[in-house]
């Protein structure tokens, strides 16, 4: 990631010219009285007050770069970086320009280099790791028993079925569909989804049976809140292996659910839906013209692109593998949704952005971050607030800081040059910043509630086995014609981001990978021993789980991918969530909100010699020893790569994938429509 000029500078201009900036924004900015830097953006209500943050002010100044991003790649066989650094959304011109994988000189290539923002005076070097809790848990542990608790001592069971959603809520200020409260306080930009309305009804739509939180009434005389549910296919992130599962909820504004004549019509909000769906999708027909329906015929479509006033809600939770809905005295959501949520996130659209009105490679990382603390948001540069609520120490939702919320703008993002620089990041495989509308299931399937595959919970499954089944198999990527879960398991040779592979799976791929079911090896555990042991049991572990997916072992007999890929059995569930809680308790969620029971072995040095590098000041790593930084480029303090991360992440791009190569520069993470699956081989 290369800035066009060096940070310190783009600060210090933003900085000194705050005034003037907040002059020249744009034209629903209302500037402040005082030339402090402070102004307010127009809404639908009144004004958004906010004011310029530089990032050289956080504990951690590159909060947007994630701690997934400093993972090895154990010599090139995981390549969890094709997942979000890609050219593929970008060269299809579809709401992205912000290309990571060579198609942009200035930018470099993410898949083969880390490359991090340069150095600066102020800060440490963005190359070296600052996600602790992640990196090693057992400081995190530490700072809990100095707090003088026992995580031992939580009952995680019982505080993951209380709700903490309904109170932050009832917190939120004005009428419930207005995107925004209206008034000065911290839950202002609350998103105005009722939890007393939750579950979605079957088609998705969120009705209630209170009148303040509605728009209209349907025929069964309930109200229409405008949000509806969707459900998409998650990967890497959000399952609830990983230890989090989401919901997500989509509203636009009322002018699309209404007729021409003014009168709401849930059939006309109900196509619009779907007109949009097909516009971030790129899926648009001739027949469906050039306009939405109703009264919104003057907005225009626009192909990869949201109108503005597009509402999405994102409330995160935590893991309860008991909870499929079917007992709300448990949860009354989906797919495993505790009824406690660890996040509420919150998007608007709060003006019309064109990503490709703008070059790629001349983002502003390190310009000054403009938003609220104290009512937890910032605008992500490219035409959206990001809101975002979280737990407090007591297990109450809290406005986010900046510093938190610019982890947010990391990944929902995109590229953008103004006359002063304005904070922007991203990655390449976002839709107009967004992720789970691309993803989303076509059509009715994905107008429902998140229920992670249809999870079916196993009533009678030990606490130690996996607690359920999904009803779904492997629906094919649009452009691979392979399946979407398949190519994560391919490249990543992992179940998360991370490259991990959790103990019950351990157990599942030892029972099943044997030469007596055919398979041409055993699975190996990692043999840590050396570097040359690692590589060559990593890429034997790679080889042996490509002849697993090839063969449909993923799937079950029915075609559904198997449950011990997606949920993890309720002791490791109750103790993924015992983990959280210490960040939680602490209120560390700057240094990382992912941990685990060790550091994961992918932040472990096992580089032979010759494509081995040193820490920063020049020390060699030995074998297996954490990885904290990186090297970078000294040689041209006049050069603009002065200070870019250098290291190479030993992904081949001739290596073909046939011979364990993982290299994709261009993945686009869109479905085949109509949906189509992996098909079911028989052989497993």
């Amino acid at each position: 990631m290369i800035y066009q000029r060096p940070i310190w500078y783009l600060v210090a201009v933003a900085l000194a010219l705050s005034a003037i900036l907040s002059g020249c924004s744009d034209s629903q900015s209302k500037t402040n009285t005082q030339a402090t830097g402070v102004f307010a953006k127009s809404s639908a209500v009144g004004y958004l007050l906010g004011d310029f943050r530089s990032p050289l002010t956080f504990s951690n100044p590159y909060a947007h770069i994630p701690a997934q991003c400093h993972i090895e790649t154990s010599r090139g066989t995981q390549n969890a970086c094709l997942f979000c650094h890609t050219n593929g959304v970008y060269r299809a011109g579809l709401g992205n320009n912000f290309p990571q994988a060579g198609a942009e000189p200035r930018l470099g290539n993410l898949q083969l280099e880390y490359s991090f923002t340069p150095i600066n005076p102020f800060t440490p070097s963005p190359s070296r790791n600052p996600w602790e809790n992640t990196l090693t848990p057992e400081k995190l542990r530490e700072a809990v028993a100095m707090l003088g608790l026992d995580p031992q001592a939580w009952d995680m069971e019982a505080y993951i079925r209380e709700d903490n959603w309904r109170a932050a809520f009832a917190q939120r200020p004005g009428d419930p569909r207005d995107w925004d409260g209206g008034i000065e306080t911290p839950f202002r930009l609350f998103p105005g989804l009722d939890p007393a309305d939750l579950p979605a009804d079957s088609d998705g739509f969120v009705r209630s049976n209170t009148p303040r939180n509605g728009f209209f009434q349907d025929s069964a005389g309930r109200w229409m809140t405008g949000w509806r549910a969707i459900n998409f296919m998650p990967y890497g992130i959000f399952t609830p292996m990983t230890g989090s599962v989401s919901g997500i909820y989509l509203r636009l504004p009322k002018p699309f659910m209404q007729r021409e004549d003014g009168n709401f019509d849930l059939n006309v909000y109900a196509w619009n839906l779907d007109l949009l769906e097909r516009a971030i999708q790129d899926r648009l027909r001739p027949e469906d013209g050039a306009v939405y329906q109703g009264a919104a015929r003057t907005v225009a479509i626009e192909r990869g692109l949201y109108p503005a006033g597009t509402e999405i809600a994102h409330p995160l939770h935590y893991v309860d593998v008991a909870a499929d809905g079917g007992d709300s005295a448990i949860s009354p959501y989906p797919g495993t949704r505790a009824r406690r949520v660890k996040e509420v996130r919150y998007m608007y659209k709060w003006k019309a952005f064109s990503p490709t009105a703008f070059r790629p490679g001349v983002k502003e990382e390190g310009a000054p971050v403009y938003g609220n603390d104290a009512q937890g948001w910032v605008d992500n540069g490219v035409g959206w607030f990001l809101a975002g609520y979280i737990e407090d120490k007591n297990g109450a939702l809290r406005p986010q800081t900046r510093e938190e919320l610019t982890q947010c703008i990391g990944c929902h993002s995109g590229v953008v040059s103004t006359e002063f620089p304005v904070f922007t990041s991203g990655v390449g495989n976002t839709v107009d910043s967004t992720w789970s509308l691309p993803r989303k299931f076509p059509g009715e399937l994905g107008w429902k509630e998140m229920d992670m595959l249809r999870y079916l919970a196993k009533t009678d499954a030990e606490s130690g086995a996996t607690p359920g089944e999904a009803q779904l198999g492997d629906p094919l990527n649009r452009g691979l014609n392979k399946g979407e879960f398949r190519h994560f398991l391919d490249s990543v040779v992992g179940v998360s981001l991370y490259g991990d592979m959790p103990t019950a799976i351990e157990r599942f791929l030892a029972a099943t990978i044997q030469p007596a079911n055919g398979y041409s090896a055993a699975w190996p555990a990692l043999n840590t021993a050396g570097a040359g042991e690692f590589q060559q049991s990593q890429a034997l572990r790679q080889r042996l789980l490509r002849e697993l997916t090839a063969r449909g072992g993923h799937l079950t007999a029915a075609g559904a991918i198997r449950g011990e890929w997606l949920y993890p059995p309720k002791d490791d569930a109750l103790a993924a969530a015992r983990r959280y809680r210490q960040v939680v308790v602490t209120q560390r969620y700057v240094k990382g909100k992912d941990v685990f029971p060790e550091t994961p072995v992918t932040f472990r040095y096992f580089r032979e010699e010759a494509e081995g590098f040193a820490h920063q000041d020049g020390r060699p790593y030995q074998t297996r020893e954490v990885i904290t930084d990186r090297p970078i480029d000294l040689e041209n303090p006049a050069l603009i790569t002065y200070g870019v991360g250098i290291a190479e992440t030993l992904i081949n791009p001739d290596l073909p994938f046939v011979a364990g190569g993982t290299y994709f520069p261009d993945y686009v993470p869109l479905l085949i429509e109509p949906l189509q699956f992996e098909p079911e081989t028989g052989l497993r």
